[in-house]
């Protein structure tokens, strides 16, 4: 039987926080995730999702070089998409 590919990511869903650890041998880190000011509107288990595509969001919107340029090295880009309801309309 085939190893589930995990592609370097293991999410560890506790309580009241996500664990999201990341990485190869050549990078290793570990992204904590918890019940913050703007992800009351969202479930636990939505949370880190909501959380991480809020982050992302206003990240891109700031409009900074810097960040553009450092995402442009790592080839991370984000796009917002509209939500469900929105495009069921």
């Amino acid at each position: 039987m085939a190893a589930e590919a995990n592609h370097g990511l293991k999410i560890v869903s506790g309580k009241s926080m996500t664990r999201i650890q990341m990485g190869c041998k050549h990078q290793n880190g570990l992204v904590y995730v918890v019940p913050a000011e703007k992800s009351w509107v969202c479930s636990d288990e939505m949370m880190p999702g909501h959380a991480l595509a809020g982050f992302l969001g206003e990240l891109t919107a700031q409009k900074d070089e810097r960040v553009a340029a450092m995402m442009q090295r790592w080839g991370i880009y984000y796009r917002q998409l509209p939500l469900e309801e929105e495009g069921q309309g």
